[in-house]
């Protein structure tokens, strides 16, 4: 069993929150696409890095969560390159871990 996160920024770079249809969306597919899906939304995280020129970015992100018994690598790179494409980012982290169950 895997545990996949998925850290969204909410929010673009000039500080405007992106459209909640992207979220409604994503919801939506993984829900149907795993059978469940858990979002910690009700106190967003802030995501603070210090790329090249040394000065710290934050961003205030949503962590959606899904698990699954297998990886399927090629679904996960065509929805992280969407996501970053549709959250105008250079990067989104979509992290795999396994699990077990108790």
């Amino acid at each position: 069993m895997h545990l996949i996160e998925l850290f969204l920024p909410l929010y673009d770079a000039g500080g405007n929150p992106f459209p909640g249809k992207i979220f409604s969306d994503l919801k939506e597919e993984l829900t149907e696409v795993f059978g469940g899906l858990t979002i910690h939304s009700k106190a967003p995280a802030t995501g603070l890095w210090k790329p090249e020129n040394d000065q710290t970015v934050r961003d205030t992100i949503v962590i959606y969560e899904v698990m699954t018994e297998e990886l399927n690598d090629a679904y996960w790179k065509t929805r992280k390159l969407q996501l970053q494409r549709d959250l105008q980012q250079d990067e989104i982290m979509i992290r795999a871990t396994p699990i077990r169950l108790l």
